[in-house]
């Protein structure tokens, strides 16, 4: 098995780089073995897998996936920290299969990427996880799974159901793509600096979407309008979106939707329905 980084290292590394985390980038570095191997394992990587990692930092994690032999390809955006990241990995795992790409995880493209992607697997940073993780999953549709770790209140947004406190606009979308659960917790003092929220991980597993691009898009703005005010009825939220109020509740109830329900209180099977019932409508 080969060696990962330790808390020696990471700290060794950040100060040849004049590397300071910031809160702006969300640079909180993982510094135990045992937790990025409890990672990689809980995302089901191995030495078929095209795996994309998101910001890989110093490159703990990345050392935990290529020891498995998949193939890597890591998006940084900090150029310094991309620039090093090969010759870290090459130092430790000369046989490693990386590839690293200095870019925004916001922009990249298929065309971006040696080969389309199975899984991802990434410590994200913690300010864009969901813009992040909703980019990939449109954006790459050969992802099959995916085990990240987010800030707790972030990754118990996007398992969340219907009725909870929590369920919201990331809940639904991501629900589009696949099914999310909850796959641990992580203690902040595996991190370095220590940061001051606590981390969970979110295992994603896909399934057929439920329609194409037109849906997809139509579905997505009865979210946002939903959410955009969740405490009202939906007739009410959805006017904007669908002309009216009288228009929302006739559209609601052809969907089989109460028009005085929230937008809390439905599925994403239910805003499929309803995004379905729109377009044939022509509304």
């Amino acid at each position: 098995m080969a060696t990962l980084l330790g808390p020696a290292e990471i700290r060794d590394l950040a100060a040849r780089l004049d590397v300071t985390p910031t809160k702006k980038l969300g640079q909180n570095f993982v510094h135990d073995a045992n937790t990025v191997r409890r990672i990689v394992a809980s995302g089901r990587v191995s030495a078929d897998s095209a795996v994309l990692e998101i910001g890989p930092g110093l490159g703990s994690l990345t050392l935990g996936l290529t020891e498995t032999g998949a193939s890597v390809t890591a998006v940084e955006i900090d150029g310094r920290l991309a620039a090093e990241l090969p010759a870290t990995v090459a130092t430790m795992q000369p046989d490693a299969r990386l590839r690293v790409i200095h870019q925004d995880a916001l922009t990249v493209a298929a065309t971006d990427l040696p080969e389309p992607p199975t899984h991802v697997v990434a410590n994200l940073p913690y300010n864009v996880s969901v813009p992040v993780l909703l980019h990939l999953l449109a954006t790459f549709p050969s992802i099959e799974r995916a085990l990240v770790m987010v800030q707790a209140e972030v990754g118990y947004r996007i398992a969340a159901g219907p009725g909870s406190k929590v369920y919201g606009a990331p809940s639904v979308k991501a629900a589009w793509y696949g099914s999310w659960s909850i796959a641990g917790q992580v203690s902040r003092q595996v991190f370095w600096p220590v940061p001051n929220v606590d981390s969970v991980l979110v295992g994603f597993d896909r399934h057929e979407p439920p329609g194409d691009e037109a849906l997809r898009a139509q579905v997505f703005a009865l979210v946002d309008g939903a959410f955009q005010q969740r405490r009202k009825m939906l007739r009410q939220s959805l006017s904007g979106v669908l002309g009216s109020s009288a228009r929302a509740s006739e559209l609601l109830t052809a969907a089989g939707v109460d028009p005085t329900a929230r937008g809390e209180m439905l599925s994403a099977d239910d805003f499929v329905r309803l995004g379905r019932t729109v377009l044939a409508a022509g509304a």
